[in-house]
């Protein structure tokens, strides 16, 4: 007997592995909380240009991307409510604004999980280096060390859950509220901090926007609750939305505090030391709580990169999944990881961090500029949504998503304008590239599709005359089987035996009438000593039936005598692939130990 459990009886344990408000928080925020760590930074290090006069602009600039942000996070609560399924920039352009518009924000998400994975290690190792200078030297190389780790445990498919993020990220913003509040009530620096020299020149508007636009990079992972609101318990909306503004609050909070005491403390860049490294030493001093932030630091880091390992594979498998990139991407392995994704992000990124020397500095320039193309795609799209819909009050929601498109449309262009020359033209490039290579993949299996007729009924199979071709080279056990395997596949069997000027041709044929299989034999002769294109040849005469060829191979027991086999049957077959319509089968023959 098999009872059914009504809905109401089932929903809570399903319930229970969905995230909460705090763990939604903890596991989704990892990017923007991580921000911290290089946002002000990038912010100082463009007014310390201008020396002390620049520095005090420090939280000025902040308050306006402060702003920005809180737009942002009012936008992405409607998005929360209006795609409930999940409303990714990807996902709202496909819906709103076409095909085309879907692909350029894939590739600029794609260049943002890229460009995250990077700056986070960097910023992760930069953190370490601070606190132990003598690591510095080998910056590069713990780098690609921790990219492989986070790369290894994520081909292991080892998942992290919510209640892992949560300890690491309230440890970190605990730290960090720490730090603010202590140093606000600090009179003087509880470590010494480097004078900075005279100012350089006088702080201009172009100045204040290009610092601007490298402090949005702190804006980065703003709408990663907004891509994942079915993770959410019930009411899933509600949840979400709280996340979001709890996200946008407490972010806003930990940027406005760090500018505060940079502009209090006099904070300017030094090489090899973080700027967030040096707030702390001034706030906490150099003793036990300085170490506790750059520890937690590093892991929030190394866990923000850990997120986009689990969000360009799930892309990339959307996207595949809709015929913009090769199908590979949308393969699982045994632990359901889709590897190929995993690896294309540990490449580039390992790519990016080896060009950049693991210089933190020298990647974030290159953060923001895809990050906004895809804000105001989203927000564009709401708007179309919005505009469609026209649900009650949607006049009010379509203006605040078009405000948000208007910022953030904005402030894509000032990134990349002040951003090209530093590295921001690799972006700008990168993103036509992406999406033409997707366009051609697009069209490549819709060709694919149209030959075979894909959406149509074909006419019913009919039974066709078949051949079963087994090449042979020497009378042998093998020889037998892949015979015997042959004759089980169809009626009609022939030996191949492909003759070169020096074999000895009268032998061999003398063995054959020996042993007498009752399988007829084709010798064919090449005085040019190839392998596969005279089977290829052969096979032409076949056209009115479907062939087979059988490669006959010996299974090595061990790894290393793989070194010892002669590659003929790979030879054969990947000639047999390129210039034929026979249906190759590879049979292994194991040696037994």
């Amino acid at each position: 007997m098999t009872a059914t459990l009504p809905d109401r009886e089932t929903r809570p344990s399903t319930d229970r592995h969905r995230l909460s408000v705090v763990g939604g928080l903890a596991a989704l925020s990892l990017d923007a909380m991580a921000s911290v760590a290089y946002g002000p930074e990038a912010i100082v290090i463009v007014l310390a240009v201008a020396g002390g006069t620049g520095l005090g602009c420090t939280l000025p600039v902040t308050l306006a991307i402060a702003l920005l942000l809180g737009v942002l996070t009012l936008s992405y609560r409607q998005v929360i409510a209006a795609f409930p399924d999940g409303g990714g920039a990807y996902g709202v352009s496909r819906a709103h604004l076409g095909r085309r518009a879907s692909l350029v924000a894939a590739a600029s998400l794609i260049v943002d999980y890229v460009l995250n994975v990077a700056v986070s290690v960097a910023a992760g190792v930069a953190a370490l280096t601070s606190a132990f200078p003598e690591l510095r030297p080998c910056t590069p190389w713990l780098c690609l060390g921790v990219l492989a780790l986070i790369t290894g445990v994520n081909l292991r498919g080892i998942a992290e859950s919510a209640r892992a993020f949560i300890v690491p990220t309230a440890i970190f913003v605990g730290a960090i509220l720490t730090v603010v509040v202590v140093g606000l009530f600090r009179g003087e620096p509880a470590a010494a901090t480097p004078d900075h020299g005279k100012s350089l020149q006088t702080v201009g508007i172009l100045l204040l926007l290009k610092a601007f636009a490298n402090g949005c990079a702190a804006l980065t992972g703003v709408e990663a609750i907004a891509n994942a609101v079915p993770s959410f318990r019930k009411p899933r909306v509600r949840r979400a939305q709280r996340a979001e503004v709890a996200l946008g609050g407490l972010l806003a909070v930990m940027l406005l505090g760090i500018a505060l005491l940079i502009g209090k403390f006099s904070i300017h860049p030094v090489d090899g030391v973080t700027v967030l490294s040096q707030v702390t030493a001034a706030s906490l001093g150099d003793g036990f709580g300085f170490y506790v932030v750059q520890f937690s630091t590093v892991v929030l880091l190394a866990l923000a990169a850990n997120t986009s390992f689990g969000g360009l594979p799930v892309l990339a498998q959307l996207l595949a999944k809709h015929n913009n990139l090769p199908h590979v991407f949308a393969l699982r392995a045994e632990r359901q990881v889709y590897r190929y994704g995993v690896g294309f992000l540990a490449i580039t990124s390992a790519l990016l961090l080896v060009l950049a020397d693991g210089d933190m500095n020298t990647l974030v320039p290159l953060f923001a500029i895809g990050v906004f193309v895809g804000f105001t795609l989203s927000q564009t799209g709401m708007v179309r949504h919005w505009l469609g819909a026209r649900p009650r009050g949607w006049r009010g929601k379509a203006a605040l998503n078009g405000s948000g498109a208007l910022l953030t449309g904005l402030a894509a262009i000032v990134v990349t304008a002040t951003k090209f020359g530093e590295g921001g033209w690799l972006v700008v490039v990168a993103l036509p590239v992406l999406v033409l290579a997707m366009e051609w993949v697009h069209r490549s299996y819709r060709r694919i599709g149209d030959r075979l007729e894909l959406g149509r009924i074909p006419s019913p199979p009919r039974p066709n005359r078949s051949l079963v071709v087994v090449p042979v080279h020497t009378v042998s056990l093998l020889t037998r089987d892949a015979l015997a395997a042959a004759l089980s596949l169809g009626d009609h069997v022939e030996a191949v035996h492909v003759v070169h000027p020096e074999d000895d041709r009268a032998a061999f044929v003398e063995a054959w009438e020996r042993w007498h299989p009752g399988v007829p034999l084709v010798q064919l002769h090449d005085e040019r000593r190839r392998l596969g294109e005279p089977l290829v040849e052969h096979l032409r005469k076949h056209r009115g039936c479907h062939v087979f060829v059988l490669i006959a191979e010996v299974e090595p027991e061990h790894p290393w005598q793989r070194f010892l086999q002669n590659r003929r049957g790979a030879v054969l077959a990947r000639a047999l692939r390129r210039r034929s319509d026979a249906v190759v089968c590879r049979m292994r023959f194991r040696v037994p130990g």
